[in-house]
């Protein structure tokens, strides 16, 4: 595997670990992350939407301090892994079962170190975390952080967003920018005050230092084909069973992003699943103000440990 650019200089995770090049069966070039610990196991970490393997840095540390190995990766068209765009800024897939090539490229590495293999899998993550368990990926255990199991739209908006997503395929203007969004990425165009993803300030500003120390890992706005492909994949999981996989979900009470009722939905037809609601916490339940990214931390470290 040929050695990838860590950005150690904004990840705050452990000192000692490395990141490499990995080709999914497509040929797309992708980047993964890989933290050494101890022998419990190996945690599998699978970012959302605009993230990239720095962003978990902290998340990684705290898993190789618990005794596992720590490892994640850059999503197909996202941080350092290939973009399929002439404008890169445009989160783009074909199809949403494609991210399933990037995991599987990356399990053969994975099955190298301590088993068992843990998950946890966050937003866009979580859609592509619960068909990877769905297609029987070997997970002992996994841990959603606020899975875009559905999207969370205006009321007014959402039921004709499918057909707004298909009218621009028709016409050739799928690859554009969905309405409301652009090539800025939240992180440097939003103000912290009242933003979506933390209640804590000095989360807040480190995630803006990575976005601006390193400009080539953000994202912009999705593509109407990425929105399209996103409800399509939704509804298809909507209609799946539950896996029969042991799962902790991590819900903040001020949810804006994901549409909280599909993960309740969902977590009320899992028969080993438990849903854990952070009071006050955003979408970023894992970047958190200390004393919520500690509940968070605390609820995923007891349901691996119960493996």
């Amino acid at each position: 595997m040929d050695a990838a650019p860590l950005y150690h200089d904004v990840a705050d995770g452990p000192p000692d670990g490395r990141a490499f090049w990995l080709r999914a069966d497509d040929g797309v070039r992708f980047r993964a992350a890989h933290w050494p610990g101890g022998a419990r196991g190996t945690v599998l970490i699978i970012p959302g939407r605009t993230e990239y393997v720095e962003k978990y840095g902290p998340t990684a540390a705290d898993m190789v301090a618990a005794g596992y190995h720590a490892v994640t990766l850059d999503n197909r068209g996202q941080g350092l892994a290939d973009r399929p765009l002439k404008d890169r800024m445009v989160g783009h897939v074909a199809h949403f079962a494609d991210y399933q090539r990037d995991l599987r490229a990356l399990l053969p590495f994975v099955r190298t170190l301590p088993q068992p293999l843990f998950m946890i899998a966050h937003s866009m993550g979580g859609t592509i975390g619960l068909r990877a368990l769905v297609e029987r990926f070997p997970v002992a255990r996994a841990a959603f952080s606020a899975p875009m199991w559905g999207i969370r739209m205006h009321p007014a908006v959402a039921p004709f967003a499918p057909g707004i997503a298909m009218a621009a395929r028709a016409l050739g203007q799928s690859h554009r920018y969905a309405p409301g969004t652009g090539p800025s990425t939240y992180v440097t165009s939003a103000p912290a005050a009242g933003n979506t993803l933390t209640t804590h300030e000095p989360t807040w500003d480190w995630m803006r230092r990575q976005a601006e120390a390193h400009p080539d890992l953000t994202l912009g706005g999705p593509s109407f084909h990425w929105l399209h492909a996103a409800l399509t994949e939704c509804r298809w999981l909507a209609r799946q069973p539950a896996p029969q996989v042991p799962t902790v979900t991590l819900l903040g009470s001020g949810e804006r992003i994901v549409n909280p009722d599909a993960i309740r939905r969902r977590m009320t037809g899992w028969e080993q699943g438990r849903l854990v609601i952070l009071p006050g916490a955003e979408h970023e339940v894992l970047m958190e103000a200390p004393r919520l990214r500690a509940e968070a931390v605390r609820a995923v470290l007891d349901h691996f440990a119960a493996a």
